[in-house]
């Protein structure tokens, strides 16, 4: 019998949407362009006299159908669901650049008449909008010129629009931080998805794996051991992307030489095709954070298993998973917990307009210690921390059936919005 390797059967972008709108909804789709050209779009939701936007956004999915759009609008909020110019492909994202995506967008808003703008993270959501408005609330020349990469970007040449508020709902400490926890270093060899070594394999029995669904038990031993490999391993990645981002600058050097265009055809080729050609990386076994397995680690109710699947044990071989392919640019600017800027907890601190978390208490993808640490670390003097049933989705989980954690996540942000923020 075939194992049952997904959580969600139909994981997709309904999984996060709504049924209906309430009466009296519109919708206007909205074509944005950044100051550096990039291209983007959003979905304006009103039912008039609005005087507060929602914006939500993710750096890679399309969240433009948020769950929380019907509940906000009750409440007396525009709601823009905006989707970035990496949606459904993270291959190539850079997240200096979608700062200005995000920019586009609340310049649109401000020109619409807005009164006040509140950026709602849900997921990775929240380490975008954080790395967003702590750059925004730093005045130029402070803020980053480039990526994490080192390619040249300016973000004090783009004006960056500062929001008024700021929701983190379910938010991770950042994609890059994600996979710091879940990468799988017992991978002896990237060029070989079965390479391991046994002393760090996670499923092996030896070190404390259970089948599921019986919880496996690692000892604290094992798990500090377990978690300096990881680290270990995510240096090794970020040495093959910064190699192969290397070779490529020294041929466009070549290229820039004065003596280039002299040299014969052949040698020009030569040169031009490697100074042109992008690299791609595969990053194998992404499913493997002990967390997953051993319950009374971040101690919770919540279900065995990943957010993507209860077999970890075995998706982590498949060949999905989280960030398997990427450019390495992309793999720095994004996936390296080594690298990235998205990291919420090196933002917040720098957030100091009224921050809301909200945690849902049975969540296997973002753990109680996570929000925790969010709302500790958060610049704002006005800020609330909040935690309700559901899992990731804010769904009843397995073990706790029967609650309904959207529901009760919206009346919290609804109430605090209006405490702070004018409804329509």
């Amino acid at each position: 019998m075939p194992l049952n390797l997904l959580r969600y059967p139909r994981l997709g972008p309904s999984l996060w949407s709504f049924d209906h709108l309430p009466s009296g909804a519109t919708t206007e789709n909205i074509s944005l362009t950044a100051e550096d050209r990039g291209e983007s779009l959003g979905v304006l939701y009103r039912r008039g006299a609005e005087r507060t936007v929602v914006c939500i956004m993710h750096p890679r999915s399309d969240m433009s159908r948020h769950y929380a759009v019907p509940a906000l609008l009750e409440a007396g909020y525009a709601v823009f669901g905006q989707t970035g110019r990496w949606v459904n492909n993270d291959i190539g994202l850079i997240h200096e650049m979608l700062l200005t995506d995000v920019a586009a967008g609340l310049h649109e808003l401000r020109s619409r008449g807005f009164e006040r703008i509140v950026l709602f993270g849900n997921s990775a959501g929240g380490a975008l909008y954080s790395f967003y408005q702590s750059q925004a609330a730093t005045k130029p020349p402070g803020r980053l010129t480039d990526t994490a990469a080192g390619d040249p970007y300016d973000l004090n040449a783009f004006e960056l629009p500062v929001a008024d508020g700021l929701v983190q709902l379910a938010a991770h400490l950042g994609q890059g931080m994600l996979m710091l926890g879940c990468i799988d270093p017992s991978v002896v060899r990237e060029d070989d998805p079965l390479s391991i070594d046994p002393e760090l394999d996670m499923f092996h029995p030896r070190n404390g794996f259970r089948e599921p669904p019986e919880s496996s038990a690692y000892s604290t031993e094992f798990v500090a051991r377990y978690r300096a490999a990881q680290r270990g391993r995510i240096a090794r990645i970020d040495a093959i992307a910064r190699h192969y981002i290397s070779m490529q600058r020294h041929f466009r050097q070549e290229m820039d030489d004065e003596h280039f265009e002299g040299l014969a055809l052949e040698q020009r080729e030569f040169v031009w095709r490697r100074a042109l050609a992008g690299r791609f990386m595969e990053v194998n076994r992404t499913e493997a954070n002990p967390a997953y397995c051993d319950l009374s680690i971040h101690r919770s109710e919540r279900d065995y298993g990943s957010f993507l699947t209860p077999r970890p044990d075995a998706f982590n071989y498949s060949e999905a998973g989280l960030g398997k392919y990427q450019s390495p640019r992309a793999w720095l600017s994004t996936w390296s917990g080594l690298t990235s800027r998205a990291a919420t907890l090196a933002c917040i601190p720098k957030v100091s307009c009224p921050t809301l978390v909200v945690a849902y208490a049975n969540d296997n993808l973002v753990f109680i210690p996570d929000s925790d640490a969010i709302h500790a670390a958060s610049g704002a003097s006005d800020k609330q921390l909040h935690l309700v049933d559901g899992d990731h989705l804010g769904l009843p989980p397995r073990c706790k059936p029967g609650t309904n954690g959207r529901e009760a996540a919206m009346k919290i942000v609804a109430r605090w919005l209006r405490e702070r923020f004018p409804a329509a």
